[in-house]
């Protein structure tokens, strides 16, 4: 049996170095910690990173999506399509915006919404679609787009896909779609919490900017830096309190220097995970092109082969946690939670069957080689006592 570890093993710990702390105490000593240079130039790094034209800052990627689909002026009496696999914030941001969320189902082997299946949930109210790149892997957007009616917007959640690369090859958040990213903490670029919109349209850019802070002309660091924007200060139409602050921003921008580093050790660990849960050759699924240098690795998901073992995904993930290690979910699928049952249309036969058996593994760039072998080692071990006879690796 592998001894355990006495230190706990998070699923996604950020990787913070002596760059982030002096970049924090900088702007502390700045006296300027709220909105100003250093978001503007986070934006202007992470757009050219990105390959879009513009990126307006936001303080998560849930604001992100709300606003997005408020300045693509989607509201009440609108439906707009949703993954039941994703995070809350994607059904949310509809709400949040007077819209019905519509759910539909994901592939089997990339978790992925596809065209077909966005297609089977569509209603004659549909005014937008958001499509989820779902632990990191990027959906074919360009084919989504193209089967959608003219008038369906299509926005994407890339909360888990900076530095993933299109079917295509580009760049993820240069589509031209408005994109939204998360910084949140065990994000592959962390500054704690935050967020961003890429978007390719400067009238859009701009209303996006306003929207994110209370649809006021000037912002404080304009009214700071400019006396006469703070004669002014003009207020267009409702806005909220949503923008990015350099104390944060900062951060970020060191993080997006680093990203080449955080790559290569996701890489290198989604790559041993990939080899050795194959080699005990019991049937364990990894997600699709996992180790493909487009997926952005955020996460590490697999599935579980339970119709052969003799317990429960939730029993093995337990197991795991008591080794000290940080499996998680990701996710319990949002149309079977109570709230979200209302929204619930038709059954999500992919879904419902991968809620029984994904599993989500530590990966990140916290995460070494050897904290990799670790979870292999107490995964071999549970499987050697679990009834995996004649299971083959799929």
């Amino acid at each position: 049996m592998t001894p355990i570890r006495p230190d706990y093993l998070p699923f996604g710990k950020p990787n913070f170095s002596e760059a982030e702390i002096d970049a924090v105490i900088k702007v502390l000593r700045s006296g300027w910690i709220g909105q100003g240079q250093e978001c503007k130039a986070f934006e202007n790094e992470l757009a050219s990173f990105i390959g879009a034209e513009y990126v307006v800052g936001v303080n998560s990627c849930t604001s992100a999506l709300f606003l997005s689909l408020k300045a693509l002026g989607i509201g009440p009496g609108d439906d707009v399509v949703v993954p039941s696999l994703t995070w809350c914030s994607t059904a949310n941001a509809a709400l949040y915006a007077g819209a019905t969320p519509v759910f539909c189902d994901v592939e089997l082997g990339t978790m992925l919404a596809t065209p077909a299946l966005i297609a089977q949930v569509l209603t004659p109210k549909t005014r937008a679609v958001i499509v989820v790149h779902y632990g990191g892997l990027a959906a074919d957007i360009q084919a989504i787009k193209a089967s959608l009616p003219q008038h369906v917007a299509v926005i994407e959640d890339a909360a888990h896909a900076l530095g993933a690369l299109y079917p295509d090859g580009s760049k993820m958040g240069s589509s031209g779609n408005p994109t939204c990213f998360s910084f949140y903490a065990n994000k592959n670029l962390s500054m704690g919490d935050g967020g961003a919109i890429a978007v390719q349209d400067a009238d859009l850019a701009e209303r996006l900017r306003l929207l994110s802070h209370q649809g006021l002309t000037a912002d404080a660091w304009k009214r700071f830096a400019h006396p006469m924007a703070a004669l002014t200060p003009a207020i267009e139409f409702l806005g909220y309190k949503m923008n990015l602050i350099d104390l944060l921003a900062c951060i970020g921008r060191v993080q997006l220097a680093r990203q080449g580093e955080f790559q290569e050790t996701r890489q290198s660990v989604a790559e041993y995970y990939l080899h050795a849960l194959s080699a005990l050759n019991v049937g364990i699924l990894m997600q699709s092109g996992i180790t493909d240098v487009a997926h952005a690795k955020h996460l590490f998901v697999i599935r579980l082969p339970i119709k052969q073992m003799d317990v429960s995904r939730n029993e093995f993930l337990l197991e795991l946690r008591s080794k000290n290690i940080g499996a998680g979910i990701h996710y319990s699928p949002l149309h079977v939670m109570p709230f979200y049952q209302q929204y619930a249309q038709s059954p999500l036969g992919n879904t419902e069957q991968l809620m029984h058996e994904i599993m989500t593994l530590p990966i990140g760039a916290s995460v070494s080689l050897e904290d990799a072998r670790y979870v292999v080692a107490q995964i071999a071990d549970m499987l050697a006592h679990k009834n995996c006879d004649g299971v083959q690796n799929g």
